[in-house]
């Protein structure tokens, strides 16, 4: 088997992957570990959007990540993903919402399915990196801030030159009908007028 059949094996995510895993502290040990990241994939999957822990929240993302890949690649009729499906997912009703609602939205992506921004610290506190780990295409409001209004991008600058131009026209066009309706030249004085105030001059 060649390396690109050994690629085909395995749906390849969208994301950087650590080439080990992060030590995540749990009382339980690795256990333990396994139980909090079920719980974070869990609610992940059922409220789209979750502030944590910077370094749960990316060790959580790569096996989200690997469930929704596997979803998209296999389907809900394939029993090793089903399998997963049901390791990951606490709440079993979810597992209908991640083959009925995520994979159509999903499976057309050609960016990952998550997205981790950095959250402040907590001040006072411990001072602890913290994350928001969402889903793309979640109901909420973005957490970027809104920059349509900025005139500095392309597309703002590209819709200021069209309306200068606009302008320009149109300026060009109402000089255009001035100069048509205006009279073109002044009319000579009346004949008469003219002799009458030669006869005044002479002496």
């Amino acid at each position: 088997m060649n390396q690109a059949e050994v690629t085909k094996l395995m749906s390849q995510l969208r994301i950087a992957v650590a080439p080990r895993h992060r030590n995540l502290k749990n009382p339980d040990g690795p256990e333990g570990r396994l139980n909090k990241l079920r719980k974070t994939v869990t609610a992940l999957v059922k409220h789209e959007r979750l502030e944590l822990n910077y370094q749960r929240a990316d060790e959580a993302r790569g096996y989200a990540e690997r469930l929704l890949s596997d979803a998209i690649r296999h389907g809900d009729c394939h029993k090793p993903t089903m399998e997963m499906a049901d390791f990951w997912l606490l709440e079993k009703q979810l597992v209908h919402k991640l083959f009925k609602v995520l994979v159509p939205r999903f499976e057309e992506y050609k960016v990952s399915a998550t997205r981790m921004y950095k959250a402040p610290k907590e001040y006072p506190g411990w001072y602890r990196k913290r994350a928001v780990l969402e889903l793309r295409g979640n109901p909420y409001p973005s957490l970027l801030p809104n920059q349509s209004n900025n005139r500095n991008l392309l597309h703002n600058v590209l819709m200021d030159e069209a309306k200068k131009d606009y302008r320009r026209e149109k300026y060009a066009e109402l000089a255009a009908q001035i100069g048509n309706d205006a009279p073109s030249d002044v009319a000579p004085p009346a004949t008469g007028q003219a002799t009458t105030s030669e006869q005044t001059k002479a002496p």
